[in-house]
């Protein structure tokens, strides 16, 4: 089976672009998409909370700004009801968000970066 890296990305997050750089640089092959114009749908976000090992908490980006203005307790929400609020708004997102079949990396992580997606 193909591995099918997708690289959800920001232009101007200094992660995005190093982590860009790297599989840049590996000659990785990934699909990038902008974060905001094409944010992951609610049963992509199911699948990358399944390869997490902390759940929400390793996705959910709860020192910006964005999270701290949200007027809502997010251990009160249903799970569907808060993928729902991030598909809505990926701002409440760590970046980058990086994975395949099998593995995720959040952040610019260069070790785990290397021992997933190293050729």
């Amino acid at each position: 089976m193909d591995k099918k890296l997708v690289f959800f990305t920001y232009p101007s997050c200094t992660s995005c672009r190093k982590a860009k750089q790297w599989f840049i640089d590996q000659g990785v092959p990934f699909e990038e998409r902008h974060l905001f114009k094409n944010p992951p749908s609610v049963a992509e976000l199911m699948e990358i909370i399944k390869k997490t090992e902390n759940g929400l908490d390793e996705i959910l980006s709860t020192r910006s700004q964005h999270f701290k203005s949200l007027d809502v307790e997010i251990e009160d929400l249903k799970v569907s009801e808060l993928l729902e609020i991030l598909s809505k708004e990926p701002k409440l997102l760590k970046k980058p968000i990086i994975m395949d079949n099998e593995n995720l990396v959040i952040g610019y992580n260069k070790p785990a970066l290397e021992q997933y997606f190293a050729s």
